[in-house]
């Protein structure tokens, strides 16, 4: 990956993240449009998630990894600093910008779609229980792509994995599981079905940071290192 250009790695991730936005939001009009149901809603958002996170995964892995994620690629930073093997500083700091500038994007892209106005949230989500919520949900996709990674497994693979996770964590965790800053950021930007108020979005952030910081530290444990993570799951 680091073969290609920075800035087409950055673009990558500004695409996918604000892609995986414009799926987390227009799926969520639609859904408000086709029914009134809430439990309906969330299992139309959460298809629609699951498979587009998915495909967006497979599409973009080859030119930069495909984080979409700030608190990814921050993993993916921390963890490479002594092997020299992560995300280097100079370009996470180009990866970050890009992402949150596509989770902005692409809930203002679906709104266009549906012909609907960008409006700032108003749906409160903080309490004391999402916020335990999301630091599980962002540190159990954290573990999950630093072990699948880190155990070599390909593409294919981690982007079903992931997408399983995000489907099927829509509906164990009471967050409703964003795990990401920047698609959190994102959701700031439609009063709908799938938004968040400015001021849920805070403790939302803070959880996530700390669930990414759970999710290191545990890795460290149980996948210390590439070589001896994957010579660890070879059959004896």
């Amino acid at each position: 990956m680091r073969r290609l250009s920075l800035w087409r790695r950055s673009l990558a991730e500004f695409l996918g993240t604000g892609l995986l936005v414009t799926v987390v939001v227009g799926s969520g009009i639609a859904a408000e449009r086709l029914s009134t149901d809430p439990g309906l809603q969330l299992l139309e958002n959460s298809i629609a998630t699951a498979l587009g996170l998915g495909v967006l995964i497979l599409l973009l892995a080859p030119v930069s990894g495909a984080h979409f994620n700030p608190v990814v690629s921050l993993a993916d930073t921390l963890l490479g600093r002594r092997t020299g093997t992560g995300l280097p500083a100079r370009e996470l700091s180009v990866y970050l910008p890009a992402q949150l500038a596509g989770g902005i994007g692409g809930a203002i892209l679906a709104h266009a779609m549906f012909a609907t106005p960008t409006a700032i949230s108003t749906t409160d989500r903080a309490t004391p229980a999402t916020f335990l919520a999301e630091i599980v949900a962002t540190a159990g996709l954290v573990l999950l792509i630093i072990g699948l990674s880190r155990t070599g497994r390909p593409a294919p693979v981690i982007a079903t994995a992931v997408g399983a996770y995000i489907g099927a964590a829509y509906w164990f965790i009471s967050s409703t599981s964003f795990a990401n800053p920047a698609v959190t950021i994102g959701r700031i930007f439609t009063d709908t079905f799938a938004g968040i108020a400015p001021s849920s979005a805070l403790p939302f952030l803070g959880a996530q940071i700390l669930g990414a910081g759970a999710a290191i530290g545990i890795s460290l444990l149980l996948f210390p290192s590439v070589q001896e993570t994957r010579a660890g799951s070879q059959p004896s």
